[in-house]
């Protein structure tokens, strides 16, 4: 049964910047559902309008069935959320933290001082309910988010780039903890640009780009689909090798890059010593040669041309600054 529900989903902003652009798709209960890409590419706008916190342009969601549109209140009782930016309040302690998220959701006092000790446990911060969160690492303020996001009993937990900044300890914390509330029967939907958290958290991703959804399926079926291993060439006459090896049957696809050229091949243990044959006998140097079974990042660069990175700048914001700029000079 589906939980979340898009039909060409779509924001634009000021007319002309289309951040999400007719977006179809569906999360299943139960699952932990991954929007996989860059920064900029529409995985925190969408979250936005999926929680009624942006206004959806064109196109129709529902949450739990319910329409966001027509009846934004009642899809508020059914998520949480865990936003990009740190949200808790560092001059209040974590008990009073969670308090206030409690009242916020008119939850009556009772069920809010039976339910902060229960979630302060499952995140493991007990010992520090009475401590000011300013003295909290990034991933104990993160586990304190978690833990609001879940105080009302949601149906669902929205996580937008839940290990953003993180050392790797707290990224493998936030991850255990993610996965011990699946399993409690809580569905996930987390946008991430890590693709090793993509692979190892989510049951589906839709791979997102430049407000599209290039691509949606398990992390292995989305690998799959590469249909062979993937063969990185570093040759000194790269254009010459380049229009040679498409010609030779055990190379299924050639993806040329800046500083390379990037084979999917049938069977990489075979094929590297054919290519060594094939570059001395066209008189071309291999200077470097690599391989690697196929990764998300390898989807990723199947389907958009480029390799997944963390932008400098995201889309958005740097759009509102190109807006804010133009009606300044007016």
């Amino acid at each position: 049964m589906a939980i979340v529900e898009t039909n060409n989903l779509t924001k634009i902003y000021g007319g002309k910047f289309t951040a999400v652009d007719h977006i179809s798709f569906q999360v299943q209960e139960g699952e932990i559902f991954g929007f996989l890409g860059p920064n900029g590419a529409g995985k925190t706008t969408t979250v936005h309008m999926l929680c009624t916190l942006t206004q959806i342009t064109e196109g129709e969601a529902k949450i739990a069935g319910i329409d966001v549109k027509k009846q934004p209140d009642e899809v508020r009782k059914k998520i949480g959320l865990v936003p990009q930016d740190i949200s808790v309040d560092d001059e209040l302690t974590a008990k009073e933290n969670m308090e206030l998220h409690g009242k916020l959701y008119h939850m009556p006092k009772s069920l809010i001082q039976q339910r902060i000790p229960e979630l302060l446990q499952i995140v493991e911060l007990t010992e520090w309910q009475n401590t000011l969160v300013k003295k909290f690492s990034g991933g104990m303020r993160r586990r304190l988010e978690i833990a609001e996001g879940l105080m009302h009993h949601p149906d669902i937990l929205f996580l937008d780039e839940p290990t953003l900044g993180l050392d790797p300890a707290s990224r493998t914390s936030i991850w255990e903890y993610v996965r011990k509330l699946n399993e409690e029967g809580i569905t996930i939907f987390m946008t991430t640009h890590y693709m090793d958290e993509a692979d190892k958290l989510c049951d589906r991703i839709a791979i997102i780009d430049y407000g599209k959804i290039v691509n949606t399926g398990s992390p292995e079926e989305l690998k799959g689909m590469l249909g062979g291993d993937v063969v990185t060439v570093h040759a000194n006459d790269r254009e010459k090798f380049l229009s040679h090896i498409k010609t030779l049957d055990f190379v299924t696809e050639v993806l040329p890059q800046e500083d390379g050229i990037r084979l999917t091949v049938d069977r990489g243990e075979t094929a590297i010593p054919k290519l060594f044959q094939e570059a001395s006998r066209i008189g071309v140097s291999i200077d470097n040669i690599s391989l690697s079974r196929p990764t998300l990042d390898d989807v990723f660069i199947k389907f958009t041309g480029r390799s997944l990175r963390e932008e400098k700048a995201d889309r958005i914001e740097l759009f509102k600054r190109m807006m804010l700029m133009k009606r300044r000079r007016r």
